[in-house]
């Protein structure tokens, strides 16, 4: 039976203070959860009831044998999640300061297991009889990951419904001037693009939202969905359906992970078929809810959580 979804791309050990408001220095407890997009946006569609798996590698460490565990108690498929000898798990610390402010620490060196995924040990049968495959921008940023996200997405040649999350993370790039040619490779590629004002703008040299939707169409996607942050979220086909929806309303708690779970709802809408307005709704209230909440990866609602939420038209 194929995938509903299979995404490729990091994981890591997010460590999140229990004290919000509190600067890192002054933390004294932490909990520890699965971390990194790729995974959570598997997580969140799992939660939704899809067939998830997800590719990527983690060290041949404890932490490693903790994300296993995690994205099995998830009900993610973690077949092809590999260890990578000498290299450890990445971890990655943040501090929270609401509604707006969430300063994240990555420790991902010397480098991250995740960018060594080579191209020879993807199951290419498998990512293209998926229906939705799934990959982001940081999987560009380094070789081997690059090239085996490229390879990925050209042997997929856009069957099903392929997701490009712009995942703009400059830290990641040695050379960040050196992106968009990458990104516009993959868009080539992608049948729906998603990313907030500063990734498509990294992707396309465009930043108007409405301009910047039009781009990533003219680029080639047949969906583009640009988040547009306090104002919410724009969304625009190829076949010229356009939807604008707003933010719910939410007392955020810590804003990290809102996009992953934005991006399992999306997922879910697009495979059960709804209508592009429909779909950023309960996208945008599946963020919005997981916003509200301290962790990502365990914060990931359920379907009737986000029904409740758009029917109350806030976080309640």
């Amino acid at each position: 039976m194929a995938y509903d979804l299979i995404t490729m791309g990091r994981i890591g050990v997010d460590l999140y203070p229990l004290q919000t408001g509190v600067p890192l220095p002054q933390v004294t407890s932490f909990g520890k959860f699965l971390g990194g997009s790729a995974s959570n946006v598997a997580v969140a569609a799992a939660r939704l009831g899809r067939r998830t798996a997800v590719i990527t590698r983690t060290g041949d460490d404890p932490f490693g044998t903790y994300l296993h565990e995690a994205l099995q108690g998830f009900g993610v498929d973690d077949r092809w999640v590999t260890p990578v000898p000498g290299l450890p798990t990445p971890v990655t610390f943040c501090e929270i300061f609401p509604p707006d402010d969430f300063p994240l620490y990555f420790y991902r060196l010397p480098k991250a297991p995740d960018l060594e995924i080579g191209a020879h040990e993807l199951d290419l049968d498998a990512i293209r009889d998926a229906r939705i495959f799934w990959v982001t921008g940081t999987g560009l940023s380094e070789e081997p990951s690059r090239t085996a996200t490229l390879a990925a997405l050209a042997h997929r040649a856009r069957s099903g419904t392929t997701v490009f999350d712009l995942d703009w993370r400059p830290m990641f790039w040695s050379d960040p001037a050196a992106a968009r040619s990458f990104y516009q490779e993959a868009l080539r590629h992608t049948t729906v693009a998603v990313g907030n004002l500063d990734e498509v703008e990294v992707a396309t040299g465009v930043r108007e939202p409405q301009a910047a939707a039009q781009a990533l169409l003219d680029a080639g996607c047949e969906l583009a969905v640009v988040k547009q942050g306090p104002k919410g979220v724009l969304a625009a086909s190829s076949k010229g359906e356009f939807a604008e929806v707003p933010p719910l309303p939410v007392t955020v708690l810590n804003g990290l992970g809102a996009g992953d779970a934005f991006g399992g709802s999306l997922c879910d809408g697009l495979l059960a078929g709804r209508d592009l307005e429909t779909v950023m709704r309960y996208a945008n209230a599946a963020g919005a809810i997981v916003a509200s909440r301290l962790e990502c990866s365990s914060a990931m609602p359920t379907a009737d959580e986000i029904e409740a939420a758009v029917r109350a038209g806030a976080v309640l």
